[in-house]
């Protein structure tokens, strides 16, 4: 049996799609949101219009003690580490835990694999990250995703256990790159839809994409992952995916910010954060990223769209 823990989109998702290969666990946080998806086999606070198999149950709280092959952890990267704290009971016994979240930790600069093993030391730890989007999975479109860990053995047991007749699984054992591409591609993300919001034309977000994934892949290897992960599904597949689609929740927060309008209430922007923490850890390191950093002071309110356009486009001159 697989455990998906979080309610939200994309681990409802992910729990639709490995329902098609055998019984899942949704867990969710909310004891009345449990019981409207029980009663009408549908999420429809998170995921309208998508039925809830048969082989999906519904939990809250604590669960019984069965047999687990893996464990999901479909949170907010900001919310991973209290959600681990708060439920160190319920995930030390649930075989591999599989992080489904994007980003780094604003308060330790950690990536979310750092974070499970903060509370959970010896936890066996994987990621599943990529180009996706909640209501493809769902809808049973075909997806490719990177999962990454550490230990081959362990890799390959959950890409055969968690791979679905709509979702391929490639193997990674970079777990730093796959974790990395995840996080940075929400940055630029934004970067883009501020850029369209702002109506700065296609031409301006193609140039930015390009120099963010640059930085994106200088980054990543001073952090210690492998420059060609990046050119993968966790780099470069989510990277195109996130900066052109208004499904991407970081892309629309840029869109609002580039039209100087408020945005959704209630949703969350992983990349906003995920600025932040890479721009501290630029300065600390001194890496020179100025296009992360333009977007973190577009997200924090240093600057606006013209300002930090002006910014890059007044650097010095330089090869390619």
């Amino acid at each position: 049996m697989i455990r998906v823990m979080g309610a939200g989109a994309f681990g409802t998702a992910l729990a639709v799609s490995l329902a098609k290969t055998g019984p899942v666990t949704l867990w969710c946080r909310d004891a009345e949101h449990a019981r409207e998806m029980r009663k009408d086999r549908e999420n429809a606070r998170r995921l309208p219009g998508v039925t809830l198999p048969d082989e999906i149950s519904i939990a809250t709280g604590d669960l019984p003690a069965t047999d687990v092959d893996a464990t999901l952890l479909s949170v907010p990267m900001q919310k991973l580490r209290a959600f681990c704290d708060e439920n160190q009971r319920l995930l030390g016994s649930g075989g591999p835990l599989v992080a489904c979240c994007k980003g780094i930790e604003v308060t330790s600069g950690k990536r979310p694999m750092q974070v499970i093993e903060d509370v959970l030391p010896g936890a066996i730890c994987a990621i599943l990250t990529g180009p996706s989007f909640a209501d493809d999975i769902a809808r049973g479109l075909p997806t490719a995703l990177t999962l990454a860990c550490e230990g081959e053995a362990t890799g390959a047991a959950l890409q055969e256990r968690l791979t679905t007749p709509n979702l391929r699984l490639y193997r990674s054992t970079d777990v730093i790159g796959a974790e990395l591409g995840g996080a940075l591609k929400n940055v630029v993300a934004i970067g883009c839809g501020a850029a369209m919001g702002a109506g700065l034309g296609e031409s301006a977000r193609a140039a930015l994409l390009t120099r963010a994934f640059a930085e994106m892949k200088r980054a990543a290897v001073e952090m210690g992952a492998e420059r060609e992960t990046l050119s993968g599904l966790s780099g470069f597949g989510d990277l195109v995916l996130t900066c052109t689609s208004g499904q991407s929740r970081n892309y629309r927060f840029g869109v609002s910010l580039g039209k100087g309008e408020a945005f959704e209430p209630g949703v969350t922007v992983e990349g906003a954060a995920t600025a932040e923490a890479v721009s501290n850890h630029a300065e600390k390191a001194g890496m020179d990223l100025p296009v992360m950093r333009a977007i973190m002071m577009l997200v924090t309110g240093q600057l606006r769209v013209e300002q930090a356009m002006d910014m890059l486009l007044s650097r010095p001159l330089k090869e390619e």
